[in-house]
């Protein structure tokens, strides 16, 4: 395999703030080593139909950004003759990102395209203490990550393209943060996979419609958006009982008010943690399906209860 760029692109995860972000609240995303993709090239022995597909993906969303460009809904500036030379020559994204998984297969794809081919890149050192170009990057490639979702807030490219956590505080205002190190404890943060892809877009239409219902939106606003706010504060501060107590309040709310983005096969596991409190599960950015984010005092004894499923520690708290 021959690179089209040194740059590997890692996945992300978002930890706390789905959905209660779209009330203000805070929203904690991270880089996620385990699964990576880069630009690279197939080469003449290779044939394969995900490679053929991936090539025609990066054509449509090469005339998606141009289209785009032209239309001054996107303020930068690309290579577009390069673009075009390299995918007649067969680029592709190679990834070990699972898509429809959450976990940002099309926001790694659109840093990767942003690094490479955008004429006028903003530099990924010149963001670390400035905030103006960190909204400014996240506005570049939300609109280019559009593509996929066809609205996009860009929080995922920029966590792929930048590699640091990020923190939102409400909609606009985003940050670089630093994890904390709990050391080393018997607990953890994990994720549980279900084995199932989703899509975010039609999640989301649900939860904006339920949103439409006064009583469900005030619910949302005055108990899941400080549940989450205290989580990361706590989480932020290495405060792990308070990060545990939060965890258990949103597992506890998204059982009663968020059961279609439960997967029905991962509900009973759902329901035994709040029993028991052993673990506690929340969704994962949009659920529906690919991870679950699990939060427990005692991995091993986690693990074994929850023996048969396919679970792995993100975190050690």
């Amino acid at each position: 395999m021959i690179g089209a760029d040194n740059r590997v692109f890692n996945s992300k995860i978002l930890l706390f703030g789905e959905y209660s972000i779209l009330h203000d609240s805070m929203a904690l995303a991270v880089p996620y080593p385990l699964f990576q993709g880069q630009l690279a090239f197939k080469r003449v022995t290779q044939s394969s139909q995900k490679l053929a597909q991936s090539n025609q993906e990066l054509q449509a969303f090469s005339n998606y950004i141009s289209l785009k460009i032209r239309n001054k809904e996107l303020e930068s500036d690309f290579d577009f003759s390069s673009l075009a030379f390299d995918i007649a020559q067969g680029l592709y994204f190679e990834s070990t990102i699972p898509q429809g998984f959450g976990v940002g297969s099309s926001g790694a794809l659109t840093a990767a395209l942003y690094q490479r081919y955008s004429n006028d890149p903003i530099n990924i050192e010149s963001t670390r203490f400035d905030s103006d170009k960190i909204v400014a990057l996240k506005k570049i490639l939300g609109k280019m990550e559009s593509h996929f979702h066809g609205s996009s807030s860009g929080m995922d490219p920029l966590i792929c393209y930048l590699n640091q956590p990020l923190l939102m505080r409400g909609k606009a205002a985003v940050e670089l943060t630093e994890l904390p190190s709990f050391g080393k404890n018997k607990g953890a943060i994990f994720l549980l996979n279900t084995g199932r892809p989703r899509r975010t877009e039609p999640l989301v239409s649900l939860y904006l419609e339920k949103c439409k219902n006064i009583d469900f939106a005030n619910r949302c606003k005055n108990e899941l958006a400080p549940a989450s706010d205290l989580a990361i504060k706590a989480f932020l501060s290495n405060q792990k009982t308070e990060l545990l107590a939060a965890v258990a309040h949103l597992s506890a709310f998204q059982w009663e008010h968020f059961q279609p983005m439960i997967p029905p096969l991962f509900a009973e596991l759902w329901q035994t943690g709040l029993k028991t409190g052993h673990y506690h599960l929340k969704l994962c950015g949009a659920g529906g399906g690919g991870f679950i984010l699990g939060f427990t005092e005692d991995f091993a004894q986690t693990r074994d209860l929850l023996q048969g499923q396919l679970i792995r520690t993100i975190y050690e708290i």
